[in-house]
């Protein structure tokens, strides 16, 4: 009995040692508490500019949102969310993200009281919510934090007293309390540096100074009417021989602006003309002015790990720029590892790499722009200017989605398994061709490595449910993503739009299944489609795709057997017969399927010849 319960023990710690920390912060329902706090700081705040648009409630791992960093065990340790353009209130649930360490909230419109939750942050070391428009007090619970060595509560409308737990925060560097409403006597700051100017309510504690308000007798008015006249006039020499210095400067830095862009312009226009096949390395400077200084206008979409920017090279070549940020990674490791990737997959349905830029501090990839978006934003209405999918498109991008997983998983040496296959990771060309995008999540997979990966990553609804459980990825991972990706082609719905929103229950997974067994999918199919689809391809992709969504990765066929399938169905080899598109009937009926759709086995697999390539993207 001792025996059995050493050996139970054992196997607990075992797991504990396994299990990454990521999972560890979800609960058995695959929520993350730092993703519930993180999305009520969302909902508090208004976002002109969809800065926030990136963070997903269904997310298991915040760790690859814009502004959010981690660290290297998973938890959420910086918020980096300077000069966005933010408003609205901070939300009291940012005390939940208790391994906090840099808060930066400077320089944005954000208004309301400062949450007194904030002093829950033990291990905060840097605190910055300068330049807003927070009112009410200071919280006296700001003194708790002993860690604290950096805090600017400057430019905001904060009034009352400054707290005398906050003035006696021994370990603060630099406390900058200046130009609010701050009132009442200066307790004794014990902060190595500090500023209070512009708080004109504030008095000196020293018993031989007078606070601000207090009537002075006559004798010292007049005295201090001609130190004040004396001192305008000093003032305003000082300011006019300032605003001349400032103009000069000025005009100065103007013409080096002018001269330098001059040149650049003439280097860009020579530098940036790339050839087939290979990488085009780009100075920071290039995409700065591509993308507009990297504008907000020019945001294409976010999420993984950055910002993708529309940009315009000198050449009239229209890119989209993926600005890189992992606050995680000290080297280049991340960065080389995409490059190196990329430049593997060379394929007509798989995103092509332009180039890429490195400097100390930046990352970026660029791309081709794809001028029609990804499925997702066809599919639902994003408000962009989007053209319909009608059934032979969608046909036609299902197979294009599978040759590019397909080349990926058996034609790649090493192979790679992608890890996030879903309809906004799935880009459109100007010609409706699939183009598989977003490697920032895939691995480099060698036949000796054990497919266990050290965080979940990826989107709830459309992760497999081994990978969910366990952290083991393999291409059958893939599969099943590409399955959820059938389903969101026929139904235009969202992977989670069935269903609660947690995890794999209630998904638009089981709707599917249910109606199946009830032999009425035909009940599924995009309103936008007007009844307008081929009957039989519809019947026969739907059982594709729950071949691919089985629970056992090893009853799911390989992409080589879901090509062979799709291509069967649709009567083509290679390409779309565009022409076919009569045979799209506007009909509704009912249906009965086979449902033996569970026997698929490895040995079933076919070997199949290299694609022939039209060329890289």
């Amino acid at each position: 009995m001792v025996t059995l319960v050493l050996l139970i023990f054992s196997i607990f710690l075992f797991w504990l040692a396994v299990t990454p920390a990521s999972m560890s912060l979800l609960s058995p329902k695959g929520v993350n508490y730092e993703v519930a706090a993180l999305m009520s700081m969302k909902n508090k705040m208004r976002d002109e500019y969809q800065v926030l648009d990136g963070w997903d409630i269904n997310s298991v791992d915040p760790c690859t949102w814009y502004m959010v960093g981690c660290s290297s065990e998973g938890f959420v340790i910086s918020l980096e969310m300077a000069s966005m353009g933010l408003s609205g209130s901070l939300s009291p649930s940012i005390g939940n993200l208790t391994r906090l360490r840099t808060l930066l909230l400077q320089n944005n419109q954000l208004s309301g009281p400062i949450p007194t939750e904030i002093g829950k942050l033990s291990e905060l070391l840097t605190l910055d919510l300068s330049g807003n428009q927070f009112d009410g007090e200071i919280p006296r619970a700001l003194g708790r934090l002993f860690r604290l060595s950096y805090l600017r509560l400057s430019r905001n409308r904060l009034s009352g007293l400054i707290p005398k737990p906050v003035a006696s925060l021994s370990g603060l560097s630099f406390l900058d309390l200046s130009f609010n409403n701050l009132s009442g006597p200066t307790p004794k700051i014990l902060a190595k540096d500090y500023s209070i100017a512009g708080n004109s309510f504030l008095c000196s504690a020293m018993p031989t100074q007078i606070c601000g308000g207090v009537p002075k007798p006559a004798n010292e008015m007049s005295s201090d009417r001609k130190i004040s006249n004396h001192h305008r006039w000093v003032v305003s020499v000082i300011i006019g021989v300032s605003c001349t210095f400032i103009v000069t400067v000025l005009l100065l830095v103007c013409w080096v602006h002018w001269y330098r862009s001059r040149v650049l312009t003439g280097y860009v226009q020579h530098d940036c003309e790339f050839a087939i096949g290979h990488l085009k390395r780009f100075s920071f400077r290039e995409l700065q002015i591509a993308t507009g200084n990297f504008s907000s206008k020019n945001i294409l979409g976010q999420g993984g790990f950055g910002v993708v920017y529309k940009g315009y090279l000198p050449n009239r070549t229209i890119v989209a720029v993926k600005r890189l940020r992992d606050p995680n990674f000290t080297g280049e490791v991340q960065f080389q590892t995409e490059v190196e990737m990329i430049g593997l997959a060379v394929h007509r349905n798989l995103l092509r790499l332009y180039g890429f830029s490195m400097t100390a501090e930046e990352r970026l990839l660029i791309y081709p722009y794809m001028p029609n978006g990804s499925v997702a934003d066809c599919l639902r209405d994003n408000g962009r200017d989007t053209p319909l999918l009608d059934w032979s498109k969608r046909m036609h991008i299902a197979l294009g989605a599978a040759r590019g997983l397909l080349y990926l998983h058996e034609q790649c040496n090493p192979k790679i398994i992608h890890r996030d296959v879903k309809a906004a990771n799935i880009l459109l060309d100007e010609s409706f061709e699939a183009v598989v995008g977003d490697f920032g999540l895939a691995k480099l997979l060698d036949c000796r490595d054990s497919h266990v990966t050290t965080a979940v990553r990826g989107t709830i609804g459309h992760i497999a449910p081994e990978y969910l459980s366990t952290g083991q990825s393999s291409e059958k991972t893939d599969v099943f993503g590409y399955g959820i990706l059938l389903l969101e082609l026929i139904t235009g719905l969202k992977s989670l739009d069935a269903g609660n929103g947690q995890g794999q229950k209630g998904t638009i997974l089981d709707r599917v299944r249910n109606l199946f067994e009830e032999t009425k999918v035909e009940m599924l199919v995009d309103r936008d489609l007007k009844g307008c689809f081929n009957t039989e391809e519809l019947e026969k992709t739907v059982e594709v795709a729950l071949q691919c969504t089985q629970s056992n990765p090893n009853n799911r066929p390989k992409m080589s057997e879901v090509l062979r399938i799709l291509e069967d169905i649709t009567g083509q080899m290679g390409h779309v017969d565009e022409s076919q598109g009569g045979s799209n009937i506007c009909e509704t009926r009912a249906f009965s399927f086979s449902r033996n759709f569970s026997d698929i086995h490895e040995e079933s697999s076919f070997t199949i010849e290299p694609i022939e390539l039209s060329g890289p993207r």
